[in-house]
């Protein structure tokens, strides 16, 4: 995925209007049109285009793409992305008009908690219509002051906000020939701008589902599922009807709209009726996390039909699992909800509220399993450019990505900021992406450093002396006496991710064969593993604050010595077995608490962990009506009711990182690290709980894999498939006799193992 400079015609300009907002005023959406007279037929036609905010181009009234929000979001300080599209189709003999209409987006509109204008004080539009004709000879129209632009029924429009439509202000006809734009003003120019047009292929958001709600009465409608996206109108009410579309989770206890966890995001829509019959809209420059809309100032007899559109980022679905506990099914239905209301542009954090930012954390967390449910190597490849932009000139890299202005430190801390090599490596794992690593090496080489050193004491990064950020601990974990970051000491996660780190560094070398690199990280990661022993662990093997995220992150990343793993263990499983069977992790600990059982021997209380039907556990918000993954383990609850507002999103995907033990363990479907991209699967079901059957299936980059298991009678029946290019191991689960032959080539397989 090589990026280069576009082929835009040097004469392009970027052109905008003189209306704009303010940090806190929006401004109507700009409508930008060109007439063009084609007096010869036509061999090919491509328009490139891109903006600074959100772009919509239509030509002869007709809409080009279908890409929604585009061009999409970057640090537009740094690039933007240069889209193209053959547009031949759309173009006449004769007079023919380009038009456009942009929106706030991401550039000026409001990001996050901060004021607008984040980026830029107003859209911008640059494009080049390039033009073949079957002669020979060729032209191009670009964007320049000989365009006229206005205002029109888009009053205000924004992502966090919502939009405004006012129906009695439309340009009918504006994008096509004959219209009368007399009325116009010319558009403005702007200087150049030194920043990358990036022709790279990035998925673009789009609409891939829409949701046909319930009515619930009270002018209140159910879409049955939590996502992201936005509402078409249909309508017929009279002209200068005003109808205000408000957007939430989840209701109150009375049936109302629960918006207080929105915080400072408005969320609602207007529309103003121009009445005359039916009227149909849907907004093109917002988005709203949300599975309510409730509807003011319907008169009555009026009529009104609402249905959801659902916008994601363009990434296949490539991954199933089922098994036999109906609740773990609808858990793993949350977990592709929750992907794909957040993998918007940037894997974001939550898709309602004044935030939406792409917090590295959760990122990393998840990353596993997002790369099982859908196919996210083009969306990662764009993400970790973004990171590379934003990485500051001393290494560090800030916690959101791509990163704002109003917020971010000099580097984002523990188990955030390692994105910057746990997503790369996990890209190469799962599609055997050996280019992502090699692009991002100098980066992921400058990062390290930063950590070890300039964010480190004596290899004790994080430490309390150090003057670098110290991040944000073990996020919303439960055994924090109401501390958001949990009880776990920052240091001792910082240094627990640098010696993981430090051993991922050492892989990357030795991948893209670089062996002195190899063994400098290997090096690195020995002598962090001695700080942290000589800090956090004590000689009989018991860890520094005992908290549940500690033990696991010793156990997982392999920091505490060999001899004392069993009575480090040991102290994990009092611990849980304390709390009756509960987890007590945030962010930090929880993606791999399950694996750190299963590999120590206590695949049952991995079970137990994951089966858990009370608070807290993964199964709680699925008994109580959940569709998405929580942000918090008490997001609601029966006693408590609702969690503080301030930081309460029911869709969130980092405690859906759960997933990919599930895929892993409960049906069985692995990798392996040294022959990545399925080359080689791993087929290892761990049986437990009260699971009787699971299956997985997988599109690899080998082709299609998976795995289907059920116990009858006692003995293990499972059929294999195995893709082309590709080999299959079969690892018996424990209780049952191993089959005569462990290896399998591609084609499809049936294995039958009897009870010990």
């Amino acid at each position: 995925m090589s990026h280069h400079m576009a082929s835009l015609d040097s004469s392009s300009q970027w052109i905008s209007s003189s209306t704009q907002g303010d940090e806190k005023t929006m401004a109507p959406a700009p409508y930008f049109r060109k007439e063009i007279w084609l007096d010869r037929p036509l061999a090919k036609a491509t328009l490139h285009i891109t903006a600074l905010g959100l772009y919509q181009a239509e030509i002869n009234g007709r809409r080009v793409g279908d890409r929604a929000l585009a061009p999409g979001w970057m640090d537009y300080d740094t690039r933007v992305p240069l889209q193209t599209y053959d547009v031949a189709s759309l173009l006449k003999p004769g007079k023919n008009v380009l038009g456009v209409v942009l929106g706030d987006g991401w550039y000026c509109g409001h990001v996050g908690w901060g004021e607008r204008q984040g980026y830029g004080a107003k859209p911008e539009l640059l494009a080049d219509l390039e033009i073949s004709f079957s002669d020979g000879s060729g032209t191009h129209v670009v964007t320049d002051g000989s365009w006229t632009t206005a205002t029109g029924p888009i009053l205000e429009n924004d992502l966090l906000m919502g939009e405004i439509y006012d129906a009695r202000k439309e340009l009918t006809g504006w994008s096509e020939a004959g219209y009368d734009d007399s009325a116009w003003t010319p558009a403005q120019t702007g200087p150049a701008r030194n920043i990358i047009l990036d022709t790279i292929d990035y998925p673009g958001v789009r609409q891939t589902d829409e949701f046909h709600p319930q009515p619930l009465g009270n002018h209140r409608y159910d879409m049955g599922q939590n996502f992201s996206g936005r509402i078409r109108i249909r309508v017929n009410a009279p002209r200068d009807t005003s109808l205000t579309f408000r957007h939430a989770e989840i209701l109150n206890a009375d049936g109302s709209l629960y918006t207080e966890n929105l915080r400072g995001a408005r969320a609602t829509d207007t529309y103003i009726c121009k009445g005359g019959g039916e009227e149909t809209w849907e907004p093109g420059f917002t988005f709203h996390g949300f599975r309510y809309v409730e509807v003011e100032g319907l008169p009555v007899g009026a009529e009104i039909d609402i249905t959801g559109l659902v916008l994601q980022s363009d990434a296949p679905s490539t991954g199933e699992f089922s098994c036999s506990n109906p609740l773990l099914n609808q858990l793993q239905h949350n977990i592709r909800w929750g992907q794909s209301s957040n993998f918007l542009e940037a894997p974001t954090d939550c898709p309602q509220r004044n935030e939406r930012l792409g917090w590295t954390g959760d990122a990393q967390v998840f990353i596993r399993t997002a790369a099982f449910n859908r196919d996210v190597r083009r969306f990662f490849h764009k993400w970790v450019q973004d990171i590379r932009d934003a990485q500051k000139p001393s290494g560090g890299v800030p916690e959101v990505i791509p990163s704002v202005k109003f917020f971010g430190h000099e580097d984002g801390g523990p188990a955030w900021s390692d994105a910057a090599i746990i997503c790369p490596w996990t890209m190469y794992l799962c599609y055997g992406d050996k280019e992502i690593l090699a692009d991002h090496y100098d980066s992921m080489q400058r990062y390290i450093q930063y950590i070890s050193t300039e964010a480190s004491i004596n290899l004790i990064r994080s430490h309390p002396d150090s003057t670098a950020y110290p991040g944000y601990g073990d996020w919303l974990a439960l055994d924090g006496s109401g501390k958001t970051e949990g009880a776990t000491p920052k240091d001792l996660i910082g240094t627990a991710f640098l010696a993981y780190d430090a051993s991922l560094m050492a892989r990357i070398a030795t991948v893209l064969g670089k062996a002195e690199d190899a063994e400098k990280y290997t090096e690195l990661h020995s002598r962090v593993v001695q700080a942290f022993q000589r800090r956090y662990v004590t000689p009989e093997g018991l860890i520094a604050s005992g908290t549940q995220t500690a033990y696991v992150l010793s156990l997982h990343f392999d920091l505490v010595p060999e001899e004392v793993r069993a009575t480090t263990t040991r102290e994990l499983v009092h611990d849980i077995k304390q709390r009756e069977y509960h987890i007590a992790t945030g962010f930090v600990g929880t993606p791999y608490i399950l694996d750190v059982l299963t590999r120590e021997g206590y695949l049952d209380i991995a079970y137990r962990l994951l089966e858990q039907e009370t608070f807290p556990s993964w199964l709680f918000p699925v008994k109580n009506g959940a569709t998405t993954i929580w942000e918090r383990w008490d997001g609601w609850t029966p006693e408590r009711g609702f969690q503080d507002e301030g930081m309460n999103s029911f869709n969130h995907y980092a405690y859906g990182a759960v997933g990919d033990w599930m895929y892993r363990n409960v049906a069985g479907l692995d990798l392996d690290e040294s022959d990545p991209g399925y080359r080689h699967v791993v087929f290892q079901p761990s049986p437990g709980g009260t699971i009787t059957w699971a299956k997985a299936r997988l599109q690899t980059p080998q082709g299609p894999t998976g795995i289907s298991w059920t116990i009858v009678d006692g003995s293990l029946e499972a059929v294999l498939t195995i893709p082309e290019n590709s080999r299959g191991t079969f690892v018996a689960p424990k209780g049952f006799r191993k089959p005569a032959s462990a290896e399998f080539g591609p084609g499809t397989h049936s294995i039958k193992l009897l009870p010990e």
